[in-house]
């Protein structure tokens, strides 16, 4: 592997962002061979030996997953409680991080990957990566759903703005909404829908930038393609191999 200059080598390592890695460096607390490190600095990564603290930071495989996330499973690595994580769904899940946390009653779409700058910029706002969602709503009837989405609601005092939103009755006085935003807010639907004085009973998301769900089965996974990388790529203004 090419030179990397360091901030690269920790983003890519899943350490930090590479704008919380430069603060790392300029803090003193990271040292390339022993010796402390400074901004502009390039590692040979299997040569170079990196510590941040006391930990050598090694580069895994760079890996993109795709995961269906099943109901009552925790966006976590180490729960608490006991209960299934996502990385349990996953064959090998060393040096994986996820990619937009969904609640432990939200099922559907989940990347997981070792990339930790490509992380950083798709939760981040500055990128506006959509994300879209299927909602089961009860408590108001289509009809009143459909008039109150077209309107300003705000969460946190914020308006969520969706760049795609549908309506239509389902089953049961129940109705099914389709929304798309360009943000990841903690519950955001759930939260968007309660404001609007409605209740979210099932939540999927279906699709995180260029990469759908589809036909991958509940609690299934599989490598993304070679042509979904480099559309994430895109969509967040790297490379794959951008150092």
């Amino acid at each position: 592997m090419p030179p990397m200059r360091l901030q690269r080598y920790l983003a890519r390592a899943g350490v930090a962002s590479r704008r919380k890695a430069e603060e790392l460096i300029r803090s003193g607390h990271v040292k390339i061979d022993g010796k402390v490190a400074e901004i502009g600095m390039s590692v040979e990564p299997g040569t170079s030996r990196v510590t941040v603290g006391r930990k050598v930071i090694n580069l895994v495989e760079k890996r993109w997953i795709a995961v269906h996330k099943p109901i009552g499973v925790v966006t976590t690595a180490d729960d608490e409680e006991g209960r299934r994580t996502v990385f349990d769904l996953v064959k090998d899940s060393k040096g994986l991080t996820y990619v937009g946390r969904l609640d432990v009653a939200t099922t559907g779409l989940l990347l997981l990957t070792t990339d930790g700058e490509a992380v950083h910029r798709l939760t981040h706002p500055k990128y506006r990566v959509p994300r879209s969602y299927i909602a089961l709503v009860h408590g108001l009837d289509t009809a009143e759903l459909a008039k109150r989405v077209q309107g300003q609601v705000k969460v946190d005092e914020r308006p969520v703005v969706p760049t795609r939103v549908k309506v239509k009755a389902g089953r049961e006085g129940r109705s099914i909404l389709e929304v798309t935003l360009l943000e990841g807010r903690n519950r955001i639907v759930r939260r968007w829908v309660e404001a609007m004085g409605a209740k979210v009973e099932r939540l999927a998301r279906v699709s995180y930038g260029p990469v759908r769900l589809d036909a991958l089965p509940v609690g299934g996974w599989r490598p993304l393609t070679q042509q979904e990388e480099r559309a994430i790529y895109r969509a967040i203004g790297m490379t794959s191999e951008e150092d």
